[in-house]
């Protein structure tokens, strides 16, 4: 018998760690801690073994590391900025238990000294065997990695990364509410360089995570209350640097990552030493305090080690063998698109995510991760789809992780698409990606995607059964980081990738956009003005949704990536928020924030209530004429009515109403008793008057739905 968690729940305050990060160790045992042996130079005894990665306590530090095959380890020890250690400690033989090295250091200052590893084993290639002594490796459970603190800035020619051993002292604040479950969230995803590094955004620290601070009054008033953040894990910008049409290309969104416990400390506005994220626990707990939750976009399908041509900097040299998903002649498979896959559901790889979540969670408190190619994440070693994954049932089931949103991007680079069927315990909610294709064919007037459209506006229930999924599954999206902004959709009718260097063959070739009528930057007034009632009518069906909505950062006003769709490498005016177009585009912005205030006042937008005094389900369907739903292969005209009860235990009745044809549809709305009428709230064909202040009652429950528009309306007595 499957057992199953409950649905997603309003979240308990969390706990405040003001002290070190140390085991549970007694005075007593920390007064015992003697030198047992010298290496080196330095006085040592064997560590705490259940302790991974370098932990600081009063008389040194405990050094463990794991590796199956290794024949010999050394820790070395660098001063800061230099590139040859000062000293070599080898971990004895006896210091070894199992496959675990552990070593206690004394009397090291972890303010003075940074760290890697050197080890011997056999080397044999067709095996996955590839020990190389000579090479400096990074420690798999770095809390903070060295050499990349300014954006931008090659490392060192030698090539490699060294770790800190931090401090964990930073004081929390309770948060000032209790966080809703997710289907109550707007989730508005943002790269943290690209969100202020324009100077239009004018704050003090463009780029970094201080500048998204001050930009939270923004946040506030335009009403999210949850930030995805795409990758933070440390990354090295620099990897396939290089210069196209006179723009320094970098790896800019961060999808490679170095180390999965640090942050990019080249995201800090000021250079950070041993000081553990300071000020990024300090964004994350300002956002706590104004009621923004906050979700990592985690990548655990790869690193950045590349293939076999890539560099060696970590878990090649720890277990090439076993961190790594390998073919029977040792090459490396790669379901992930970047040259490798990791080897998620190896016991040891299992641990080490797990036990990477838990510290975010507990150090960070952060609110939920989106699991990058999470369908990777239920590979078994030789790479075959598994129907119960290991890794995917543990973090579903973790009791630290129980109180944050886990989100699956169901799909891998290896053709596994899962949007519907992810493995879930009923716990994993998913990127809805068959939301944003039949959502974007739909509006744009496509043939046979009325019935698509309005399962999805309805929550999926076709992908997700509520007796099987529960309710809180469907993150719905029209756009995201990865594809066409919310402005290019509706200004591009093919992708314009040509300043990435790929001769415009990367990128997806499935958009599913339209131009209006003109091929990028136009000044015709009447295409300028339908590209505007395009992006509201996006907007508007997103927003009345079941499911949870999320858009891209800029989509609110209309930002562009001047037809760039896969805009990984662009770290410059291409990818960086245009923040004078929220007074261009003044009237995107407010039709925008007007939707996200009336999806938050309007729970019947967001789940099943109780039930209206009026007669009518909690959702329903209708087509020209109320409570007949003409769903044919050539319709073009859809309504959506919501039945419930508000907050206040007064009726909550809303209709949407989508024509995607290019001539006008008159609709007739459900009646009402007598002392009920329906009133227009918004209509996208209005231009700049989009949101309907003045009281319109219709007559005879008769509505002309203008050409490709979307309205909504209210009951009222």
């Amino acid at each position: 018998m499957e057992h199953h968690l409950p649905a997603s729940q309003p979240r308990p305050q969390k706990a405040l760690p003001l002290l070190p990060e140390l085991p549970p160790l007694s005075q007593d045992d920390l007064e015992n801690l003697k030198p047992q042996d010298w290496a080196g130079g330095f006085r040592i005894r064997p560590g705490f073994y259940e302790i991974n990665g370098a932990c600081a306590f009063p008389h040194g530090v405990n050094f463990t590391i794991v590796s199956f095959a290794a024949v010999s380890c050394q820790l070395l020890l660098f001063r800061r900025t230099e590139q040859t250690p000062y000293a070599r400690i080898p971990f004895p033989p006896h210091y070894r238990v199992g496959n675990v090295y552990s070593m206690f250091v004394f009397d090291l200052k972890i303010d003075e000294f940074e760290y890697a590893y050197s080890i011997d084993g056999p080397y044999n290639p067709k095996k996955g065997l590839i020990f190389d002594k000579t090479k400096y490796l990074l420690d798999p459970y770095a809390k903070a990695v060295t050499g990349q603190s300014e954006w931008g800035k090659r490392l060192s020619p030698e090539g490699f990364y060294k770790a800190r051993v931090v401090h964990n002292n930073f004081r929390w604040d309770l948060p000032s509410q209790t966080f809703p479950p997710l289907k109550d969230c707007i989730i508005y995803e943002m790269h943290v360089r690209g969100f202020t590094k324009d100077p239009s955004s004018s704050v003090a620290h463009p780029g970094t995570f201080a500048g998204i601070e001050e930009k939270i009054p923004y946040l506030k008033d335009l009403g999210i209350n949850a930030v995805e953040f795409m990758p933070i894990f440390e990354f090295d910008e620099t990897r396939g640097m290089r210069t196209v049409n006179g723009r320094r290309l970098l790896d800019y969104w961060g999808y490679n990552p170095v180390c999965f416990f640090a942050p990019n400390t080249s995201y800090t506005s000021e250079s950070e030493y041993n000081r553990e994220g300071t000020e990024l626990k300090h964004l994350i707990n300002v956002l706590h305090q104004n009621g923004i939750q906050v979700i990592l976009d985690v990548v655990f399908n790869h690193t950045a080690e590349g293939n076999e041509m890539g560099p060696y900097f970590s878990f090649k040299g720890f277990d090439n063998q076993i961190y790594y998903m390998l073919t029977p002649e040792g090459y490396y498979y790669n379901f992930s698109g970047c040259g490798n896959t990791l080897n998620c559901n190896h016991p040891v790889v299992r641990e080490l995510i797990l036990d990477c979540l838990r510290y975010w969670v507990t150090q960070y408190h952060v609110d939920g991760f989106r699991f990058d190619l999470a369908s990777i994440l239920g590979r078994s070693e030789d790479a075959s789809p598994m129907s119960r994954p290991p890794l995917l049932e543990s973090l579903a089931y973790d009791p630290i992780l129980y109180g944050v949103d886990l989100i699956a991007e169901a799909w891998d680079a290896g053709g596994l698409y899962q949007v519907g069927s992810f493995p879930s315990w009923n716990r994993w909610a998913e990127w809805n990606g068959k939301y944003r294709d039949d959502i974007r064919s739909f509006l744009k007037g496509d043939d046979g995607y009325i019935g698509a459209a309005a399962s999805r506006i309805l929550g999926s229930p076709d992908l997700y059964p509520p007796e099987k999924r529960g309710k809180d599954v469907s993150v719905n999206f029209i756009t995201c980081h990865d594809g066409f902004t919310l402005y290019d959709l509706y200004a591009y009718n093919e992708k314009h990738n040509w300043d990435n260097g790929w001769n415009n063959t990367d990128g997806a070739n499935d958009n599913r956009s339209w131009n209006c009528g003109e091929e990028g930057e136009t000044n015709n007034p009447g295409i300028l003005a339908l590209r505007f009632k395009m992006i509201k009518n996006a907007c508007a069906v997103l927003l009345s949704s079941r499911g949870t909505p999320m858009f891209f950062a800029g989509d609110e006003f209309g930002n562009t990536q001047f037809g760039n769709n896969n805009a990984y490498c662009q770290d410059n005016e291409i990818s960086w928020l245009d923040w004078t177009l929220t007074e261009k585009n003044e009237e995107i912005l407010d039709f925008f924030r007007f939707m996200i205030h009336l999806r938050r006042d309007h729970p019947i937008l967001r789940q099943d209530t109780s039930p209206c005094s009026l007669p009518f389900p909690f959702t329903s369907l209708h087509g020209t004429t109320p409570w007949k739903q003409d769903l044919g292969w050539k319709d073009k005209m859809l309504g959506v009515l919501f039945a419930g009860k508000d907050q206040q235990g007064k009726d909550d009745i809303l209709y949407l109403g989508i024509n995607t044809y290019w001539e006008p549809i008159e609709v007739e709305l459900p009646s009402l008793p007598q002392e009920f009428y329906w009133v227009p709230i918004a209509d996208t064909s209005r231009g700049a008057e989009a949101i309907i202040h003045q009281k319109e009652v219709l007559s005879q429950n008769r509505y002309l739905l203008q050409s490709r528009s979307v309205c909504l309306f209210q009951v009222k007595s």
